[in-house]
């Protein structure tokens, strides 16, 4: 494969009249269709700058089984991309006056929508931080598919279902000690939108994120809902020769507030602008939102519900079972990189590579 590449590289570079950015975004398309053919793989990847997409590939197939072609309509899912909206949408009830960072988890929430073990001194800023420092249902590098083993995954409707989980888990610490991701620190920051809201979450978050960023493809869907250009996420065959499955087994069959929505590319580049730009937060609390809380690792830190590269890029990550997902934008570039994928093992080698060419301005090595 190698070498195949490095001969596209080659005629890249031999063609006359060719600019650097033409055959740095050659090669990066070359790259995704060896990709598609050789292994499978199916996805779109974005670069927009300034809201008009200079490089925009779809590859492979949204539905495998009808030969349906991936498009710029696909709506992917998110996975834990969607815990930008969550944060966003708790910002906005900030900007209301209707909370604050500060404010105590259990001032908010009441008893049979609270974990048991939760301690009195976890606020809204230990879940947007993912400081919290309560136990998670899922730790990072389990197998998200077998919880749904044992538990049927289709009862699970609504951020209150996912309490069971987790609830009566004793707490790994004290808050505010250290990072440690948690999934079940957004689903209580999805009830406790629900509380402020009155209404369900993904109906709060339509109003207060979607609809303000002019998010029109975007929404929460559940698996077995018929809906237009939605991609079916598929893991791989079980054996050589054997057939792509589904995920529905394999995930909640609603999404909630630690991942689930689904979103075009575009829609995900409306709402990065409409994030760096202000005009979902304003400048003050997007500095707030943007304001490094922790280390990650060398290199990343975390905000509230976002994660910061340096030179004030920020962006997220996602993953489940038949669904991966890298978005980063960078302000300085006024640039978006998007990569989604109804499989795994190809966002995050996508999106750096993508990155990687903004950052050096397209230019070829």
């Amino acid at each position: 494969m190698t070498g195949d590449l490095e001969n596209v590289e080659s005629r890249l570079r031999s063609q006359p009249g060719q600019s650097n950015t033409d055959r740095a975004l050659g090669t990066l398309d070359a790259r995704l269709r060896m990709w598609e053919q050789e292994r499978g793989y199916s996805g779109i990847a974005v670069i927009a700058r300034g809201g008009v997409r200079e490089f925009e590939g779809c590859y492979g197939l949204a539905n495998r089984s009808e030969g349906i072609p991936v498009s710029t309509e696909t709506r992917f899912g998110l996975a834990s991309v969607t815990k930008m909206f969550t944060a966003v949408a708790v910002a906005r009830f900030v900007r209301s006056g209707l909370v604050s960072f500060d404010t105590a988890v259990r001032d908010i929430l009441p008893a049979g929508r609270c974990p048991t073990t939760l301690r009195p001194d976890v606020t809204v800023h230990h879940l947007l931080s993912h400081t919290s420092g309560i136990a998670d249902y899922f730790e990072e590098g389990d197998d998200y598919a077998a919880l749904w083993t044992d538990r049927p995954n289709y009862r699970i409707l609504c951020p209150a279902d996912m309490l069971s989980l987790f609830a009566n888990l004793a707490p790994h610490g004290r808050p505010g000690q250290r990072f440690q991701y948690s999934n079940a620190g957004f689903v209580l920051l999805g009830l406790i939108v629900e509380e402020i809201a009155g209404v369900p979450y993904p109906d709060a978050v339509a109003e207060s994120v979607l609809e303000p960023a002019g998010l029109t493809s975007t929404g929460f869907f559940a698996l077995d809902e018929v809906q237009t250009h939605l991609a079916i996420g598929y893991l791989p065959p079980r054996e050589a020769g054997g057939p792509w499955r589904s995920n529905i087994y394999s995930i909640p069959s609603m999404g909630g507030p630690d991942g689930g929505a689904f979103a075009t590319a575009a829609d995900l580049d409306r709402f990065l602008r409409a994030y760096a730009d202000g005009t979902l937060l304003g400048e003050q609390l997007r500095a707030a939102m943007l304001t490094p809380r922790c280390v990650v690792r060398d290199g990343v830190e975390v905000g509230y519900g976002v994660f910061l590269y340096g030179g004030g890029r920020f962006g997220h990550t996602g993953e489940d079972p038949g669904c991966e997902v890298m978005v980063q934008h960078l302000p300085e570039f006024d640039t978006s990189v998007i990569a989604l994928c109804n499989m795994n093992g190809f966002a995050h080698e996508i999106g750096d590579l993508m990155v990687e060419l903004v950052l050096k301005g397209f230019s070829s090595r």
